[in-house]
């Protein structure tokens, strides 16, 4: 049987500040983070975004890395998706798929070439 990865990386905005607690020897911090895309129809790009929810686990001493979720920061995210399930006060029963970050960092700046070092590039070929 082939091993299935459960793994994702994806780059986005924090939402707001996250949500921080702290426990005996780890703290976890829950934070949105917002999405998006274009879509091209026919002549016509739509930008489609979305909010995904993200928990992150820390031993105690390891939870300086939460100041870096922040409102408005741009992140790339790694981990793997966690499904849930429970049941309401009625009974009723929910599901949700969580995404766990193990990694998670400032996302570089992609340094496009300057416009002269491009032509000189095709003048070479």
């Amino acid at each position: 049987m082939k091993k299935i990865e459960n793994n994702f990386a994806v780059t986005g905005f924090v939402g707001k500040d996250a949500e921080i607690r702290q426990f005996t020897t780890a703290s976890v911090a829950r934070f949105s983070l917002a999405i998006g895309r274009s879509e091209k129809n026919g002549e016509e790009n739509n930008r489609v975004s979305a909010f995904i929810n993200v928990e992150a686990w820390r031993k105690n001493e390891n939870a300086d890395s939460f100041d870096k979720l922040t409102k408005g920061s741009m992140l790339t995210v790694e981990g793997y998706f966690k499904p849930e399930e429970w049941s309401d006060q009625e009974g009723v029963k929910h599901n949700r798929v969580l995404l766990v970050a193990t990694k998670f960092y400032e996302t570089p700046d992609k340094e496009e070439a300057p416009k002269e070092e491009k032509k000189s590039k095709k003048k070479a070929k």
